[in-house]
């Protein structure tokens, strides 16, 4: 079983759930006491969130980088950025290390198109639905068809995330909104939705949507299990 390197803890809460998921796909391959193999870099998401506001990208790489490398020499030998947003940096991350980064775009569009979908619709920070780093890898390498909510549908979405999931807060009117904005994003031709920020899969449920939801945590965390256990 390889090592798994982690850098988490933007926010804890969606890392606890990595932990979680990587551990019951072990466990489910390999017998009731396996358990995964893996090392966190766990952040404190204040400066995270600060610089990302900040718009301080720079810093915030050099940040990455030098996680990436620590998870390296203490023995990882497969890294995983445990958040969607952050995955801006995930070029100069893979450049920095030599081993492998999975992306977290990349098994969420292998998903999505096993089943035959198309246009998609996406939910994120501010930053990964409007930055082209995300949506551009899912168009670019994969050949979907992106879409976002309008302006005043991405603050919620964003104001949602930063004030309340990642505080580990579920508020039930959050979840009525995420859903109008959801069959706001269907109406335009989504045929299924993206839950493209690792907090989001904390309020949302199947029942919140019309048509598939696709857990890009839940995605991630169980192709790094495959990776970590392939021959």
């Amino acid at each position: 079983m390889r090592m798994i390197g982690l850098i988490g803890g933007m926010s804890w809460e969606s890392s606890a759930e990595y932990y979680r998921i990587l551990n019951q796909g072990v466990r489910d391959r390999l017998g009731p006491t396996a358990s995964a193999r893996c090392l966190l870099w766990s952040f404190d998401f204040a400066e995270i969130e600060r610089l990302q506001h900040q718009g301080d990208w720079q810093s915030l790489t050099a940040r990455m980088v030098d996680a990436a490398q620590r998870l390296e020499a203490a023995g990882a030998e497969l890294l995983l950025i445990c958040t969607n947003t952050m995955h801006l940096m995930a070029p100069a991350v893979q450049a920095a290390v030599r081993i492998p980064l999975l992306h977290i775009a990349d098994p969420t569009a292998g998903r999505i198109k096993a089943r035959g979908f198309a246009k998609v619709g996406l939910l994120g920070t501010a930053f990964t639905m409007e930055r082209d780093f995300y949506k551009g890898r899912l168009s670019d390498a994969h050949g979907l068809d992106v879409i976002v909510p309008g302006d005043a549908d991405r603050a919620i979405v964003h104001r949602i995330i930063y004030e309340e999931l990642v505080a580990g807060k579920v508020i039930e009117e959050s979840r009525a909104a995420y859903r109008e904005i959801i069959a706001r994003l269907i109406e335009r031709g989504a045929e299924a939705i993206i839950l493209g920020c690792t907090e989001i899969m904390l309020l949302v449920r199947p029942e919140d949507s019309a048509v598939p939801m696709f857990d890009t945590t839940r995605l991630h965390a169980e192709a790094a299990v495959a990776g970590a256990l392939a021959d």
